[in-house]
């Protein structure tokens, strides 16, 4: 067993499962969540190692963050801490580097970005902008509010099905639209004080699995954050899984470091974050990331 420093003070564990350790690699298999089956280990340090180069400040913020959730301590104080570090981030460098180097963008008006309909006591929701990948934005955001708060407010409703129109679940927030807001403070209010996160938490609470999402094609971000809210995730088989947060000198920003972290630990949420792998539904739901794989013809 060793354990290797990296940048940004990013500590990773060889071998036997390391407590301590931002997580551990090794090339055996594990069902030990602290740990993380790669093909090869020396491979995987490289090119985390190059990464975290790039990007070490939200690489140890994003530890930091991570170390500091407890998944016994409330929904609310994990959000908060979360959009705290994010806006600390969206003031860097390393943000200001993804956003010059992107260049102006244009963010595309699509009309209904959420269609939700109640079917009995059921309510379920789509996400509606199938171009885009169903990339979220400040109007899904709003939209996505809005029906939570029907079932939030009727406890007539008795379930919530979450879903994408198209290709896929969410591909995660509209790159198109970073940066666009006036300041972090502001973009840390309107996290935190208009957040899916926080209804889908208080709809779990009170429906159990009755709240639940199937997610498909790419589940990614805070498509992959809201959906590890429900009570029940099932997925596709060719469902796509991810967080690709860092790349953009960021962290996960819409709940997922409490919602990820209470599935599969921090230390397999780090991963998913430092290393920017993907993982199929396989792997999620033996991480139980997912509690079910659902193809067309049903169960896996």
């Amino acid at each position: 067993m060793s354990v290797l420093e990296l940048p940004g003070g990013i500590t990773v564990g060889v071998g036997d499962p390391v407590e301590a350790a931002t997580f551990t690699l090794t090339e055996d298999h594990t069902d030990d969540r602290r740990a993380v089956t790669v093909a090869s280990v020396h491979a995987t340090v490289t090119e985390l190692r190059t990464r975290l180069q790039r990007w070490p400040q939200s690489a140890a913020v994003c530890d930091d963050v991570l170390r500091s959730a407890d998944p016994a301590r409330s929904t609310y104080a994990g959000v908060i801490t979360e959009s705290l570090a994010y806006s600390t981030l969206q003031s860097g460098p390393e943000f200001g580097r993804w956003l010059a180097e992107r260049g102006p963008a244009e963010l595309p008006h699509i009309a209904d970005p959420v269609l939700s309909q109640r079917t009995g006591d059921t309510l379920h929701i789509q996400f509606n902008r199938p171009q885009r990948h169903n990339a979220f934005t400040t109007d899904a955001r709003a939209a996505l509010l809005e029906a939570l708060e029907v079932a939030r407010l009727d406890d007539s409703v008795t379930g919530v099905v979450l879903t994408g129109n198209g290709r896929s679940f969410c591909s995660g927030g509209d790159l198109a639209e970073f940066g666009t807001l006036a300041d972090p403070a502001s973009a840390h209010l309107a996290r935190t004080r208009h957040s899916p996160a926080l209804a889908l938490d208080e709809l779990t609470a009170r429906l159990g699995p009755a709240c639940r999402a199937h997610v498909h094609g790419q589940v990614l971000g805070s498509g992959l954050e809201m959906a590890s809210y429900c009570g029940h995730v099932s997925a596709d088989p060719a469902a796509t899984i991810g967080l690709p947060e860092l790349a953009l000198g960021l962290l996960p920003g819409a709940g997922g470091t409490v919602s990820i972290t209470r599935r599969i630990g921090r230390w397999r949420t780090a991963y998913l974050v430092l290393t920017g792998a993907t993982i199929d539904a396989a792997t999620a739901l033996s991480w139980g990331l997912v509690d079910e794989i659902v193809s067309a013809a049903g169960p896996a």
